[in-house]
């Protein structure tokens, strides 16, 4: 089998409202929940539709970890979504009151809004230009 990127691990203060978030704001789906322990558990969600990579929604169990909820990548953006209507997907995100770093613009690789999400992460809202 080759090789492929399977789950990104991004660390939250909360399980339950990390999932209520990427459900009900982003309209993910919760693909897995299963309690690994007292403390932890396995989250899996991903982009509804989507058979690529998903994300590990994993608790910050230490202070180290917890110091990085919202900033794994020291302030750069952090994950990219792609989206096939983007005007839908940013209405989204206001009628959502989520937080709009770069408001909608045109680049010359597609439509691009910037995004944080419950904890301050960076994301790319992307539609891509056609090819």
């Amino acid at each position: 089998m080759p090789q492929s990127l399977a789950h990104i691990a991004l660390l939250v203060n909360d399980y339950d409202e990390a999932i209520q978030f990427y459900t009900e704001v982003l309209h993910f789906t919760l693909v897995e929940d299963k309690v690994m322990s007292a403390t932890k558990r396995w989250v899996i969600v991903s982009p509804a539709g989507s058979t690529g990579t998903s994300i590990l929604l994993a608790k910050a169990s230490s202070q180290e970890q917890q110091s990085r909820v919202g900033n794994q990548t020291g302030g750069r953006v952090f994950l990219f979504l792609y989206t096939d209507d983007i005007e839908r997907d940013y209405k989204n995100l206001l009628d959502k009151n989520v937080k709009i770093v770069e408001e909608l613009t045109s680049k010359p690789h597609g439509k691009v809004a910037v995004f944080a999400d419950l904890y301050g992460n960076l994301w790319d809202l992307i539609e891509p230009n056609q090819i």
